[in-house]
């Protein structure tokens, strides 16, 4: 009895019994149709041990996408024929080419490029099509083949030729595969994978382009931060001028700008939300800044004059950048190279604040003088004695003895003009003529504190011989 006419076993289906081959069909298995993207052989591919006829294999593990888009990628992949993808190897040098004179006919900026340059875009236009070969192998590589991509460019790249130019490099890149792609497959039915599988490697190759310029952006900017963190400790420690200008041009610091030194507590003790909090704030008032967190204290060079014209007050706006406590400003310098001067009274200042509890904020260093004087800054006491003792000397005893009798009174003007023997009304002309030649009025508190600290600074420094 032939196979065909036997009975059906018990627990034996009528479909497991053994029947002719038909046209198409392996002995082992029965034919089936072969799905999407998937080649013949697969479709007819014999039974595993244990498997029924006719079911599909199962998927292996290791086949298992890494990305979202993988199962569609390996398919396409599996589309294509190794005459195909040989063709593709062969053919990488010619695409590169036509797709650099592609460049050239449609890119005025491409054909500007010096020579060098162009050659390097080559290189990373031949390392993509590489690339596309090899992720059509395995698709799973896709990030690492991508990355590949443009490692080969030179590490200056991304300085002469920015991110929209590289996506216009992408754009016309992708359309000559797209042009000349499928002319390259086996078979008429290779050509819709192949065309897809260009179309989502271009998107991979912008992302990595992305990638690529966003880490460059980053390494710049980590780069522009240490260069900004030299020249602020370069103005602190009073570098030589040659050096300082040559690292503030490369921030592109404006050289003949007005300089003013900063210093106080950091807002934060992260040091990337207090370069923000600064920048937002030099910004919002249109001031150029250097800025560094040296330890517990911040230090800021602000560009541009300080002088009130009539708008916000510059120092003051600054000033809320800073923690909590005393901010002190040094005086207003010619230029970067003068910073350091700016920069010493600051930071003296910013010693000898605590002398003044009721300091406003900010408070200018010149304003701290007899604490700085009192705290041994020599550069403060020559200071007092330049701005306010000399002058009263060389304007004659008459004055020295009019300011000294005034404040050892307690600044009564009758007991005063008594005590020398004259006219009120000559004591207030008197006065006023220290006002003028020390800009510090014997009547406010405050100014008759820096009076009376300077006479003694002043005769101090005489009796050692200083002047």
């Amino acid at each position: 009895m032939s196979s065909a006419d036997r009975p059906t076993k018990s627990g034996e289906s009528p479909s497991d019994t053994a029947r002719p081959t038909k046209s198409g069909e392996s002995p082992s298995g029965t034919a089936r149709p072969a799905k999407s993207g998937e080649s013949p052989n697969d479709a007819t591919s014999p039974t595993e041990p244990g498997g029924s006829a006719g079911a599909p294999d199962a998927p292996d593990a290791s086949d298992a996408p890494d990305a979202p888009n993988a199962t569609s990628a390996v398919s396409a992949a599996r589309a294509l024929s190794a005459r195909t993808l040989h063709n593709l190897e062969r053919a990488s040098g010619e695409l590169a080419a036509a797709t650099s004179a592609a460049m050239e006919q449609r890119l005025p900026w491409f054909r500007r490029m010096p020579a060098d340059q162009r050659a390097s875009v080559l290189l990373v236009i031949q390392g993509g099509v590489s690339g596309f070969v090899s992720w059509l192998r395995d698709p799973k590589q896709v990030i690492r083949l991508t990355a590949e991509a443009f490692r080969a460019a030179p590490r200056d790249m991304s300085r002469w030729v920015s991110l929209r130019q590289t996506v216009e490099l992408v754009r016309v890149a992708l359309e000559v595969f797209e042009r000349q792609l499928p002319g390259l497959a086996d078979s008429a039915a290779e050509r819709v994978p192949l065309t897809e599988a260009v179309l989502r490697y271009g998107r991979e190759i912008a992302f990595a382009a992305a990638t690529s310029y966003a880490a460059a952006a980053e390494a710049r900017g980590a780069w522009d931060a240490r260069l900004e963190a030299l020249v602020v400790d370069g103005v602190v420690r009073g570098d030589a001028e040659e050096s300082l200008y040559s690292r503030a041009a490369a921030l592109g610091w404006d050289l003949a700008a007005e300089a003013t030194v900063l210093v106080g507590n950091p807002p934060s003790e992260d040091p990337p939300q207090v370069v923000f909090g600064v920048r937002s704030r030099a910004a919002r008032i249109g001031r150029p800044v250097l800025l560094s967190v040296q330890g517990s204290r911040l230090v800021v060079v602000l560009a541009g004059s300080t002088e009130p014209t009539g708008g916000p007050d510059v120092l003051a706006r600054m000033a809320d950048a800073f923690g909590p406590g005393p901010v002190v400003a040094g005086p207003t310098v010619t230029s970067i190279a003068e910073a350091h001067r700016s920069a010493a009274d600051a930071l003296s200042g910013l010693r000898a604040v605590v002398g003044w509890p009721g300091a406003p904020r900010p408070v200018r260093s010149t304003d701290l003088l007899p604490e700085r004087a009192l705290a041994g800054d020599p550069e403060a006491e020559w200071q007092l004695v330049d701005r306010v003792a000399r002058p009263l000397e060389d304007a004659g005893s008459a004055l020295l003895d009019t300011v000294d009798t005034y404040l050892e009174v307690g600044g009564v003007l009758e007991a005063c003009a008594r005590r020398l023997y004259v006219h009120p009304n000559t004591v207030r002309y008197r006065l006023r003529r220290v006002t003028e030649l020390t800009g510090r009025n014997p009547n406010d508190p405050r100014d008759s504190l820096v009076l009376r600290v300077a006479l003694s600074v002043g005769r101090l420094a005489r009796a050692r011989g200083l002047w």
